[in-house]
């Protein structure tokens, strides 16, 4: 385990390294951005969650709007609310939220690892990934959270195949497949990167 260096006796930077050092807070900005965006997704999904349930109790303009999100552009419009309409709105929820835990990821995992430290620790609602968290964890997340993303989005088309070209739908298949080779080999040099540290 490093030791820490009292600040009395740390090395002082020079203008020059201080000012490189510094410019990590660029990122804050983006980081902020994020948390906008995040904010859009939240109101994106109480806008689909209320139009579902006005759906489900008979408003004919929720019941419409639903079907506007979920009808494929040449595709044979439903008249009412079915089982397979409302299993895409709750996809399409759950999409929703595993895009916001990505962004979760992103804006805390991110902002600990390349901006500042945010003392957490022992902090009764500190994620339990964050206190193990560096680049290699964090990318190797976010690959595991794009492919929960991806298969959300091919259940959506394979309950909905009907609708769609085989060609469209091999397409996305071959696009999952391709995340999934890319997380394993992510894990795979992580390993052989952690394997390597370890024996120095």
């Amino acid at each position: 385990m490093a030791q820490l260096i009292p600040p009395s006796e740390a090395k002082k930077l020079s203008p020059l390294n201080s000012l490189i050092f510094a410019s990590r807070w660029l990122q804050l900005p983006l980081y902020l951005g994020l948390i906008l965006a995040q904010c859009v997704y939240v109101f994106h999904f109480w806008v689909e969650l209320k139009d579902l349930i006005g759906a489900a109790m008979g408003n004919a303009a929720s019941l419409q709007h639903i079907l506007d999100v979920v009808t494929v552009p040449g595709a044979t419009r439903p008249t009412k609310l079915t089982e397979t309409t409302i299993m895409l709105v709750v996809l399409g929820l759950i999409d929703v939220v595993m895009i916001s835990n990505l962004l979760i990821m992103v804006i805390v995992g991110g902002y600990e690892t390349f901006v500042s430290r945010m003392h957490l620790e022992g902090h009764p609602d500190q994620p339990e990934w964050l206190s193990h968290v560096n680049a290699s964890v964090l990318k190797t997340k976010l690959a595991m959270a794009i492919i929960g993303i991806s298969s959300i989005h091919l259940l959506k088309t394979f309950i909905n195949a009907a609708n769609y070209k085989t060609e469209t739908m091999m397409w996305q298949t071959v696009i999952h497949i391709a995340f999934l080779l890319s997380a394993m080999a992510i894990a795979y040099t992580d390993r052989i990167v952690m394997t390597t540290h370890s024996k120095h």
